[in-house]
């Protein structure tokens, strides 16, 4: 296989306007035309059609996807020294809003195959203070929710979803997101169904937590102020924005699994990658395509040269972080995700992405271990 020289960005958002441009331009023409542009008609109605996508009772819209994890745990009761077991792979605001609604983070490694929370290392770091689990579908692929589900019932624990990653992701035909008390969504734009700016969302079946997690983010009520709360509104543009992203979403999470069916048959048996492994019963939505190489930085440095960008999601795992240094963590707490830090590398992917990008990647990587 041979380079064809195309250059192959990590995503093209501009290229996803351009896709459905139409559309989107009269979301925005409509929302300006109706100075609707905090909460509104456009956001009660993306919170409808959301919730009805994810197959729940309820969806409380945010300004983003940190907001939702702070907000779903206030509603949940934390309380201070209260503690919460979550992954130690994963974006930080999994475990910085533990801390941030009065909780402890207690890290747990993660299955070396998915990248997913350990079930079975989670029961040895609950204690009597343990309230409840936080399971992550990294980089778009299900934790395993029947063995997590068990450990949080037999404890009698809550289970908050972080679904940042995994949007129409399923595990054993259903849809993550609808396992625990609640589940929480980020509309980053870089997200599989993306805004134009931050945005999030909780999702739940629990009318009651529901109503609580909008006073919250709401300031409390209006006039009459019922509790002190916060002030995370999702914006009418971005609301609408969603609404006319929203029924595309299944054709492009169909587009970038064909992409990630395109990588495993190209670089299957290339030197010492490992392609990405999809769990029993597990339906990836593949926000990211994850590869782990022992040659992972000069492997970056050669794609870059070609043209094709990567990420490495993420460089450090939490426990490593300076964050956290004061929790006294070290390799042997978590070899899997200590591992995976230092070998992990992100390939470009998005629903835009054509053959010849495709094909281009995937040379590229052939070529670096062929020596080209």
């Amino acid at each position: 296989m041979t380079t064809t020289g195309i250059q192959v960005p990590f995503n093209d958002l501009h290229a996803h306007y351009l896709s459905i441009r139409d559309e989107i331009d009269s979301a925005i023409a409509a929302v300006i035309a109706e100075s609707a542009f905090v909460r509104g008609p456009h956001v009660e109605r993306f919170e409808g059609e959301f919730a009805a996508a994810i197959g729940v009772e309820h969806c409380v819209s945010c300004a983003n996807g940190t907001d939702a994890l702070y907000i779903a745990m206030r509603g949940l009761g934390l309380e201070p020294g209260d503690e919460v077991v979550t992954t130690a792979h994963s974006w930080i605001a999994t475990s910085e809003t533990i801390t941030q609604a009065g909780g402890r983070v207690v890290f747990v490694d993660t299955d070396p195959k998915t990248y997913t929370i350990d079930p079975s290392r989670i029961e040895a770091r609950i204690t009597p203070r343990t309230r409840g689990i936080i399971p992550v579908h990294l980089y778009g692929q299900p934790a395993d929710m029947d063995a997590i589900m068990t450990i949080a019932s037999r404890h009698g624990l809550w289970v908050l979803e972080d679904c940042a990653q995994a949007h129409l992701a399923t595990y054993k035909g259903r849809q993550v997101g609808t396992f625990g008390r609640a589940a929480t969504y980020s509309f980053y734009p870089g997200k599989n169904l993306g805004a134009m700016g931050d945005a999030g969302a909780i999702v739940t079946n629990d009318a009651d937590l529901a109503q609580w997690m909008a006073l919250y983010a709401r300031h409390g009520g209006k006039g009459n102020h019922l509790i002190e709360g916060i002030n995370s509104r999702l914006d009418g543009l971005q609301a609408a924005i969603l609404s006319a992203k929203l029924p595309h979403l299944r054709n492009w999470t169909a587009a970038r699994r064909r992409i990630a069916e395109a990588y495993d048959r190209g670089l299957a048996g290339v030197g010492d990658l490992v392609l990405p492994h999809r769990g029993p019963n597990r339906d990836h939505v593949f926000h990211l395509y994850v590869i782990q190489t022992s040659k992972r930085d000069t492997l970056r440095e050669f794609l870059g040269a070609r043209g094709i960008q990567s990420q490495v999601n993420y460089p450090r795992c939490l426990p490593a972080c300076d964050a956290y240094a004061h929790l006294g963590h070290g390799p042997a707490d978590f070899p899997s995700a200590w591992s995976a830090q230092d070998r992990i590398l992100s390939l470009p992917i998005y629903p835009e992405m054509g053959d010849d990008q495709v094909d281009s990647a995937i040379a590229a990587v052939r070529d670096f271990y062929e020596g080209a």
